[in-house]
């Protein structure tokens, strides 16, 4: 790439000419677009003149849709059909800025749709208004950036620098958009390495899809790395975004490095999929994290309800804070079928994947879909602090629908929290990055995909069966034991549950008189209900629940009182207290009535029985519990912690002591200095 650092150089001083009307983290919403159209103007000068004529000769014709005609004139898949060059419009100085807006206008309708997302028009009335905008077309004249100068690998280089400066430039937004390289190419080597031996076949094609495409880092980096494995091979990539920016950045790298427009699309990926009859042998992305989907629920939802495994939420939606999950299951359903060549694909998330989510849940129903399915094929632990604009720990998941053949049924775990260099300089948030080997760096990307390849249990490696990692959610049960009483106490909450009978209704009520009549009524009926329970009293502590519910019925009978079923179970209630030592409450079977206050949840393995669970964890400290099989739940989590975790044995308490007093003399000399 001759003179890569230069031609970066030249394009980055512009920012001497927007000091002023521009603060710099503003100073790419002028260059970048800017940029795009002096390569675009170098690339279509060859054939600028033809495609004018034959435009020109098209106006009179009956051709209503003339883009592929010019196209093939253009030799591109864009063209241009002013008159104005950026040459021609240094000669017309005092209209620059109208000359300069009828130039993007004159785009094809794809690459103006890229270049407006840049929202660049605003900005030239701002440069005309500070008296800039003719200074700085006329800057961007002096480079030269013709393919036959500079070609579209070096131009894509070029382009991802400044997006990088511009980034860590903006600390605050960078993480956004922007995934740091080494993660791009981490993920790329993972994703492409089972194939090397498929990808260095002269000619091959493939395709890689990004739904959450940001500035398009994943697919340039994707590109590099086939280019280098194989330049013959052709990847066709696709991507979609709806931040306006983003995409105008992403489509304009993919415009310079001539890949098809049609590819790269504006929009929301969940409610808007322009890729829905597409799948695709690669996929990558870093969803945002931890964000709500609260805007596209309706939808989402609605083809969850609708489509079920059909569509693309089938297997279960997450919490509305959280989209992670959808991202994934967007992407799964764009997997080829196996006997079509499978698909691998890679996606960046935080923890909360891994677990959140009891059985049963969105999230855990998500991940018993995708485990039962064999599609999960590592998991691999990220240092913290990688990414711009959070210090939280990542995690990779490698999911594929053609694990090899030592894989299926299994998933590995790969521990790679210490592989990473402190950066001389943070970015925001960002103060580790892993080593690519470079410049005398270590080479973690590599360890980290030899550690993938082997598939070898060691220090960082855990290799479990899919079910090691299931669990069954059981509900345990105890019986309800209750003794009863007549005494001052409990009547005390006799009163509290069937305070003023009807009173409820009776305030309702627009008759007055009525309503207080009731309401009399009631009060008489509480009173005698407490003298027929009055009447028991003496049999003391019943220990029996159909015992005393029998006294119950005949005191209110000798009362001559009908008391209706709901108010007779919350007076039998009120009259109840716990008692271990209680007979057991059984319902009409006889079966034993579960205690809601002592009903408890275990986790038990998923290869493991629950009966011997349950006498092993569970009997021997409650012995007349029971699982209830019908709430018996399946669900998956995936703990790094547990697996990994290293015993740290605590200091020796003599070095702890010495190094108090150390700090005490420390402060007693600072004190001392003071006085």
């Amino acid at each position: 790439m001759n003179n890569f650092n230069e031609k970066v150089s030249f394009i980055w001083s512009v920012a001497d000419l927007l000091r002023g009307p521009y603060r710099p983290n503003q100073y790419k919403d002028v260059m970048l677009p800017l940029t795009v159209l002096r390569r675009l103007d170098c690339v279509l000068e060859p054939t600028k003149d033809k495609v004018i004529k034959k435009y020109e000769s098209l106006e009179d014709s009956k051709i209503t849709k003339p883009e592929k005609i010019l196209n093939r004139v253009a030799g591109q898949s864009f063209h241009n059909t002013s008159h104005f060059t950026f040459e021609k419009l240094k000669d017309d100085p005092d209209h620059i800025a109208a000359n300069l807006t009828q130039y993007i206008k004159s785009f094809s309708n794809h690459a103006r749709e890229i270049i407006e997302h840049f929202g660049f028009e605003e900005h030239i009335a701002k440069l005309e208004k500070a008296d800039r905008l003719y200074q700085v077309v006329a800057k961007f004249c002096e480079i030269d950036l013709h393919p036959d100068k500079v070609s579209n690998i070096e131009m894509g280089y070029i382009f991802e620098e400044l997006i990088r400066r511009f980034n860590e430039a903006s600390n605050e937004e960078a993480g956004d958009h922007f995934t740091p390289r080494e993660v791009i190419r981490l993920m790329v080597n993972l994703i492409f390495a089972p194939d090397s031996d498929t990808l260095t076949t002269k000619g091959i094609v493939k395709t890689l899809y990004d739904p959450a495409a940001g500035t398009g880092g994943m697919l340039s980096v994707s590109e590099e790395y086939l280019r280098e494995l194989n330049p013959d091979a052709t990847l066709e990539v696709f991507a979609q975004d709806y931040n306006p920016q983003s995409y105008a950045i992403c489509g304009s790298d993919m415009m310079i490095k001539g890949q098809g427009l049609d590819n790269i699309r504006f929009g929301d990926s969940f409610t808007n999929d322009y890729f829905s009859d597409k799948t695709f042998d690669y996929m990558l992305a870093n969803p945002p994290f931890g964000v709500e989907w609260k805007p596209q629920q309706n939808f989402i939802k609605k083809e969850h309800d609708e489509q079920g495994y059909g569509g693309r939420f089938g297997a279960g939606l997450p919490r509305i804070n959280d989209g992670s999950f959808l991202f994934l299951q967007h992407m799964i359903s764009k997997m080829k079928e196996r006997e079509e060549g499978g698909t691998r694909l890679a996606i960046v998330f935080n923890g909360s994947p891994l677990f959140t989510g009891a059985a049963g849940s969105g999230e855990s129903d998500i991940r018993k879909w995708i485990i039962d399915s064999d599609w999960l094929d590592a998991v691999v632990a990220l240092p913290d602090q990688l990414f711009y604009n959070t210090g939280i720990s990542t995690y990779l998941w490698i999911v594929t629908n053609r694990k090899e053949k030592e894989r299926r049924g299994k998933i590995q775990l790969i521990d790679a929290t210490g592989f990473f260099l402190k950066m001389r300089k943070s970015l925001g948030n960002k103060r580790n990055e892993i080593g690519d080997g470079c410049d005398g760096k270590a080479d973690h990307i590599g360890e980290i995909t030899r550690l993938y390849g082997d598939f070898t249990e060691g220090e960082y490696v855990k290799i479990f069966d899919n079910t090691d990692l299931g669990y069954q959610r059981i509900t345990v049960e105890r019986p309800l034991c209750l003794n009863f009483m007549v005494n001052d106490e409990r009547l005390g909450k006799v009163r509290e549950a069937n305070q003023f009978v009807n009173l409820a209704t009776s305030k309702k009520r627009k008759d007055t008189e009525k309503a207080e009549a009731e309401i009399a009524e009631g009060k008489k009926m509480q009173q005698s209900i407490l003298s027929a329970l009055d009447t028991i009293s003496s049999s003391g502590v019943v220990k029996n629940r159909d015992e005393f519910t029998n006294l119950m019925k005949n005191a209110f009978n000798d009362s001559g009182l009908k008391i209706p079923a709901p108010l007779f179970k919350a007076i039998l209630m009120a009259l109840s207290e716990r008692d271990e030592t209680a007979d057991i409450c059984t319902d009409k079977n006889g079966s034993s009535e579960p205690d809601s206050e002592l009903r408890d949840y275990e986790n038990v393995p998923l290869k493991e029985d629950i009966a011997d669970y349950m006498a092993r964890e569970v009997l021997p400290h409650v012995p007349g519990a029971w699982v209830d099989e019908s709430k018996t739940k399946i669900g998956y989590e995936i703990n790094f912690n547990r697996y990994f975790y290293k015993y740290t044995p605590p200091r020796p308490l003599d070095v702890i002591e010495g190094e108090l007093k150390g700090i005490e003399k420390e402060i007693a000399e600072m004190l001392g200095e003071m006085v």
